[in-house]
């Protein structure tokens, strides 16, 4: 039987102010971090919270997350560098493209978008590589043609150069 992947929409810009707060306090039910919160949230730090550098700090929120719902952060499970700065950069290409009107059309509209397909990263990175224990731990860059996509992730100490600088 195939999973049924249909989108769960947020009903209101509170609701998505909500799920962002409660993940950042650690008190949002380890069950209520599904796709579309990941995604949610990534629009809401992005959209809603500029006292939030973004790119320096989600790994930090997701990984503090993560240990207040029992989740351990290692080379297996918990936080995966490079499939977040994935969909970092498709919420941004998102956002660039469709320009949509408040966070809560632009978290719904992603929620359609090819970049908010739950497998869309297998666009740009192979199964073995973005799945890989080096790609969770560390940025790996793209290993199929990602052009659009590699000037979205910004060069951060640890990550390599994009290749278009």
């Amino acid at each position: 039987m195939k999973n049924d992947h249909t989108p769960r929409f947020f009903e209101s810009a509170e609701a998505l102010h909500a799920t962002g707060e409660a993940m950042l306090a650690g008190i949002l039910p380890k069950s209520s971090w599904t796709h579309e919160a990941h995604l949610a949230v990534c629009l809401w730090l992005i959209l809603e919270r500029p006292d939030i550098e973004v790119d320096r700090e989600i790994g930090a929120i997701i990984r503090r997350y993560n240990r207040s719902v029992g989740v351990p952060n290692d080379a297996t499970q918990g936080y995966h560098e490079t499939i977040t700065r994935a969909f970092l950069a498709g919420a941004r290409s998102y956002l660039e493209r469709a320009r949509p009107d408040g966070l809560l059309a632009a978290v719904n509209g992603l929620l359609v978008a090819p970049e908010g397909a739950r497998d869309w990263p297998l666009r740009c990175w192979s199964r073995e590589r973005l799945f890989s224990m080096q790609a969770r731990l560390d940025y790996c860059p793209p290993d199929l043609a990602s052009p659009e996509l590699a000037r979205l992730i910004p060069y951060l100490p640890g990550n390599p150069t994009p290749p278009d600088q």
